[in-house]
Order: C-alpha cells, then sequence, then structure tokens
C-alpha cells in the first residue's frame, strides 16, 4: 500500500512538473556570457567587451563601425577572467585590475588597444608589487595620462596617495597616509581635497586637507551614514549622502559648502520608500542631470531638460526594461547602456544623442529561451516583531503556485540587498521547479538607517528570524511545502546557511553553503589587513569580541558551536584562497558534522578566493547544487554534465574523510 501511494504521489509530481517549461541548459544561466561589458573609448574610436578567448574572459577591441566578427583581443589571461576595466581619459590606454586565485591583492595593468599583438599586445604591469592591493580613487579629465590610486605597499593596513603616469608607470608619492584615513577624494582639478576615517565610536568622519593637516568637517555616529560624492567646479563645494540626524532616517543628498561649513538640502526620495540612490552629472558642463532611486523598481527623477528629452528619445528607440549607463563618449553625444528586465539578462545599445537612435550591439546572452523565463514579484511580509520585510519572489513558471519545494536565498553582506531584476539562481531554480524567496531582512542596506540597524548584533536572531517568517509565510499562503524548503547563499547568505540548519533544525530539508563563515569570533579575527579600519564598524554591527558578553554572544551565533542541532543534508563550498572567509571556517563545520555522523558534503577549488569566477569551477558548482536540490527536494534535474565539467566536479569534490582541522 505505501508504495502504491508513493508512487501515485511521484506521478502527480511528474504530471506537475511537465507543465513547465523545458529545462534550460545550466551553462546558459552559469557559463560566461558571449559577450558583456561593453564600454566606448571617450574619443568615440572604439568600443571594447569581454568575451571569452581561450576560454576565459578577457577584453576584446573593434572600431566602433566594424563588426564584432572583426574585434580582436587585448588581454589573453589564461587563469582568470578580466571583469573590471576602464578607459584612459584620452583614449590611449585600457586599464584593467586583476589579481591571483581570489586572493583580491589586485594590480592595476595598462594595454594600448592600438597596438597588435601575436596573439596579443604587451600588457604593462603597474603596480608591480606583491601583497599589495590597488585603490583607483580618481581618472581625472584633466590631466588624461595620469590617474591617482592608493597603494598599502609600506603598511598593510593603510593605501598612501600617489600620482602614476600611465605611459612611464612612474608613481609620485601625493600623500603618506599615517593618519588611518580610509579613503580619499579629488576635487574636479585633481586635487587631493577630502579624507574619510573611522571615529572612536565606529562612526565616520569627514577630513578637509589643509596642508599637512587633516581638519575634522563632518561626522556622524556609528548608526548613520555619509559617504561623499563630487565636487563643484569652483571646489567650494561638495555632494554628499548622509542620514545624520534624528529626523534623517533615509540617506538624502546634500551640498557641504567648504567655505562657511554648512549643508544644503538637495533631495530626498520623494515617496520616503528608500534611501538615495545616485546622481547622474554630466562631465562636460558639470551640471546635475537626473537624480535615481532604487525601490521595488528603478526611479528617476531629472533636473537638467535636454537631458530628460534624449533619456526619453532613448526609452521609445529600446524595448522596455531597466536602463542602465555603462559609458558615454566625452562629448557624451554617443551612450552605450544596458537594458534588462527580470526574465531578461539584458541588450547592450549604442545611442546617439544627436540623431535620438539606438543601434542593438549584442544581447550577453542570446541563447537563452527568455520566454521560458519566470516573472519576480515584489512582496511584503511581517516579520516575528512586526517589522515589514520587503522581498522578491520567483515562482516556475506554467504550474501553480501550491505546495512547491521552496528555496530561500538571502543575500551577502549583509549590508547589502536585492534588486528586481534578472537573477540566474532564481531563474535556474525556478526553472527546475522551485520556488525561490530573496528576502531583504534587517541589517539590508537601501531602506533606511532605523532598518538597517534593526541588524546590528543580530546575527542568528533576528535577521535569521526574518528568514524564517518569510518562509512561514509563503507556508501560511500555501505556496510553499513545508517539508520541502532548503535555504542557500553565499558569504553572509552562507552563515544564514549554517545557522538556518542549526537554529531551526525542523524548518529545512537541506542546505547549500557557500563560502559562509561558521564561526564569528574566528571570522572577526582573520579580517584581511585592508579591512583592518573596519573593525570597529564590524564590532558595532555584527559584536565585539573583546567584551565578554559579547564574546558569549557571537559564541551563541556561531552555528558551529551547535552543529549537534543540524539534522538536515549540508553542502559546503569554498575558496582556498578566500581572504575574507577563511577556509578553516568550512574546515570546521565540516568535520563536526562528518564526526557526528550527519550528512555533509565538500567542494574546495584551489584557485578561487569570496566566489568562483572560473567558468568550469563556477559549473561544477551549479552541477552539485542541482544535484543536492534535486535529491534532497525533488526538483527537475538535467541529466547531462559535460566531460570537462564532470571532471572539474570529480577535482574540487572533497572526500569529507581527509578534512582535517588547521591548527
Amino acid at each position: 500500500m505505501k508504495k502504491i501511494l508513493v508512487l501515485i504521489l511521484l506521478g502527480i509530481t511528474i504530471q506537475a512538473y511537465a507543465q513547465l517549461p523545458p529545462i534550460i541548459d545550466r551553462e546558459l544561466f552559469f557559463g560566461d556570457p558571449k559577450i558583456s561589458g561593453a564600454q566606448i573609448s571617450p574619443d568615440g574610436k572604439f568600443i571594447t567587451f569581454i568575451k571569452p578567448f581561450n576560454n576565459v574572459p578577457n577584453i576584446w577591441v573593434k572600431e566602433r563601425k566594424q563588426k564584432f566578427e572583426e574585434a580582436r583581443p587585448l588581454t589573453n589571461d589564461t587563469k582568470r577572467p578580466v571583469r573590471n576595466y576602464f578607459w584612459s581619459r584620452d583614449s590611449r590606454y585600457v586599464l584593467y585590475v586583476q589579481d591571483k586565485g581570489g586572493n583580491e591583492n589586485y594590480r592595476l595593468y595598462a594595454v594600448d588597444p592600438t597596438v597588435k599583438g601575436d596573439p596579443v599586445p604587451q600588457t604593462r604591469d603597474l603596480t608591480p608589487m606583491e601583497n599589495v592591493k590597488a585603490y583607483i580613487y580618481d581618472v581625472p579629465r584633466k590631466t588624461p595620462n595620469e590617474i591617482l590610486i592608493g597603494l598599502n605597499d609600506r603598511h598593510p593596513q593603510l593605501h598612501d596617495v600617489y600620482k602614476l603616469n600611465l605611459t612611464t608607470g612612474e608613481k609620485t608619492l601625493i600623500r603618506k597616509n599615517d593618519e588611518n584615513v580610509a579613503r580619499w577624494v579629488f576635487d574636479l582639478d585633481a586635487k587631493l581635497r577630502l579624507g574619510s576615517r573611522q571615529t572612536q565610536d565606529g562612526g565616520t568622519e569627514i577630513l578637509k586637507v589643509d596642508g599637512d593637516k587633516l581638519v575634522s568637517i563632518y561626522s556622524v555616529n556609528n548608526e548613520e551614514t555619509v559617504s561623499r560624492y563630487r565636487f563643484t567646479v569652483d571646489g567650494k563645494s561638495f555632494y554628499m549622502i548622509s542620514n545624520k540626524g534624528s529626523k534623517a532616517d533615509k540617506t538624502e543628498l546634500l551640498l557641504y559648502n567648504l567655505d562657511d561649513n554648512t549643508t544644503k538640502f538637495i533631495e530626498r526620495d520623494p515617496e520616503n520608500e528608500v534611501d538615495f540612490g545616485g546622481a547622474l552629472f554630466s562631465d562636460v558642463t558639470n551640471e546635475l542631470l537626473a537624480t535615481y532611486y532604487i525601490a521595488d523598481h528603478f526611479k528617476i527623477y531629472f533636473k537638467n531638460k535636454e537631458f530628460e528629452k534624449s533619456y526619453n528619445q532613448l526609452k521609445k528607440a529600446v524595448p522596455e526594461g531597466e536602463i542602465r549607463f555603462t559609458s558615454m563618449t566625452s562629448d557624451e553625444n554617443l551612450w552605450i547602456v544596458n537594458v534588462s528586465r527580470d526574465v531578461d539578462p539584458g541588450s547592450t545599445y549604442l545611442f546617439d544623442r544627436t540623431t535620438g537612435k539606438a543601434e542593438l550591439l549584442y544581447k550577453s546572452r542570446p541563447d537563452l529561451p527568455t520566454e521560458n523565463l519566470a516573472q519576480m514579484k515584489t512582496i511584503k511580509y511581517r516579520a516575528q516583531d512586526g517589522i515589514m520585510i520587503p522581498a522578491y519572489l520567483v515562482l516556475p513558471k506554467g504550474i501553480a503556485a501550491k505546495k512547491l519545494p521552496l528555496v530561500i536565498y538571502p543575500h551577502g553582506g549583509p549590508w547589502e540587498r536585492d534588486y528586481w531584476g534578472y537573477n540566474p539562481t532564481a531563474q535556474f531554480l525556478a526553472n527546475r521547479g522551485y520556488a525561490v524567496l530573496l528576502p531583504n531582512f534587517r541589517g539590508s542596506t537601501g531602506y533606511g538607517k532605523k532598518f538597517l540597524n534593526a541588524g546590528n548584533k543580530q546575527w542568528g536572531r533576528a535577521m535569521q528570524q526574518d528568514l524564517t517568517a518569510g518562509v512561514n509565510y509563503l507556508i501560511k499562503e500555501g505556496i510553499a511545502d513545508p517539508k520541502k524548503v532548503a535555504i542557500a547563499g553565499a558569504s553572509y547568505g552562507g552563515y544564514a546557511t549554517l545557522a538556518g540548519l542549526a537554529f531551526t533544525p525542523d524548518l529545512y530539508a537541506a542546505g547549500f553553503d557557500i563560502v559562509g563563515p561558521s564561526n564569528i569570533v574566528s571570522l572577526l579575527k582573520s579580517i584581511p589587513p585592508y579591512m583592518a579600519p573596519l573593525k570597529k564598524a564590524f564590532a558595532i554591527r555584527v559584536g565585539d569580541m573583546d567584551n565578554p558578553e559579547e564574546k558569549k554572544m557571537l559564541d551563541e551565533q556561531s552555528p558551529f558551536n551547535y552543529a549537534n542541532n543540524i539534522k538536515a543534508p549540508l553542502y559546503v563550498v569554498q575558496g582556498a584562497n578566500d581572504p575574507r572567509v577563511n577556509k578553516a571556517e568550512s574546515d570546521h563545520i565540516v568535520v563536526a558534522l562528518r564526526d557526528l555522523g550527519r550528512d555533509v558534503e565538500y567542494m574546495v577549488a584551489p584557485d578561487e578566493g569570496h566566489g568562483f569566477a572560473g567558468r568550469e569551477n563556477r559549473l561544477a558548482m551549479v552541477v552539485a547544487m542541482e544535484k543536492f536540490f534535486s535529491k534532497h527536494l525533488g526538483g527537475r534535474l538535467q541529466q547531462d554534465v559535460k566531460p570537462e565539467i564532470q571532471k572539474k566536479l570529480d577535482e574540487i569534490t572533497v572526500d569529507v574523510k581527509t578534512v582535517t582541522i588547521p591548527k
């Protein structure tokens, strides 16, 4: 009788899944895009973009009117994909940053786009130093052959300020950093004007550079925020974003006058939904063109009639979607923009402001059948204490939203947030038959300081309860099957996965942890040197491990110390070179569960850091996730695995019997 019942239930599941769209190949979600990251040179002569070369994403270049098939590679990094690059102001160089194996010690490189090579032109390492991380502070318009950078070559915790000649590679020291400054700011004439650093109470202060001295001119406490934005043309004032004071919950755009030390209010969200999102300025006239906010969706407010007219022409010339600017020519007549939606990863267009016409350059994933993707819905639900939690829900397309297997996927940070739009992980899981919940739990940014600060010292507590409330909401609504709920995530999301299994063991049927810390105390002890100025902020927002009472709290919030509670199967993913979440964090929880006889699996990539950048590593992880969830939740499974991906999966899968706890 039991066997017959199982067969009947299996038949119902198969029948329900038959209504789903066809299984989409996982590589269409997680393989490297055919083309991405296009930028136009400031002089408008060239377009650069990212495209695989020898199976690794690298920078390519073409003349603007050439076809993409006529482009040639500029870089040939065989080990790590090139992700971030930019043009020098005079269009002479393409500059990019790269680290080794995910260690985050980024070096700055330059390549001449006009030179042809075999197979690529020679690349120059502009910061050839080991164990040094380069910051890009400014790319001045008035001195295009020079950029302003920070290097922690003298002290691992502090970045000195240098002027870097792009042609010769010569570095000129502008200012030593002996004052614990975390960031430096230049005016429009490339003059060092401001710095910012942490205060004793964990807040932030803005410092005016006055010769050899630094003068504190504006400060906020540890529950407020301030960031610098842009100087005015005369250099007498600068825009900043702040929520200082008891009356300001959401961050606002302000103008600070350096002559009389006064602040002028410019704007806050007219609908009072979210923090200030950002501003667009003209580099030609230095006018404020528009402000924007990101609530459930993108909102823009125009400050310049000509820009508004051009923007509206652009909207008419491209398909419906949210528009993001990626680059412009120096005269601001040619724009490269990306247009995307929840069911479309995006298309990139070249817009000519003088004609009002837009040219499709490429679709980043042209083979992805977007007609089979699932819509992302905005929802809100109440947490246990009544706080309203904004979230996004992606439901499988084609089947009723009833008693579905659910994967809750909390974001990393945790001082970040999820946004409406295309999410490859959510779309992949929805295609396999899972409902996917993306909650912006308390402690997330963007929703005001009250919501952010409600997450202080609440790891594993109220922040975790917000996730539990989301699951219970979907169960109560009849959307989620209470016996088929999993939790997954990366970084803080990985911590939340471990915490979910340890602190609410009856809620989850499985967990998939990607580079998540298992012990908060050891996490805080291993903060990289270049993040040391932020240690006080971690003490405020996470907990002070030097305070005996808070040390006890942190121990109680650490899933490793409650490994005995974990009953559900767990899969752990780790990069061996991760500078943020040390490999020991994963080793410890794996060994603890193994010794308890629990179901635990482990993957370690020797050439990755805080997340997987390499294509084969990334796809191997996705195969493991897909099989893991199919086994424990019953979702659909793509049976075939390419030989090179299977080989990589075999190589980086760790036999848990061999794992030892590091000394």
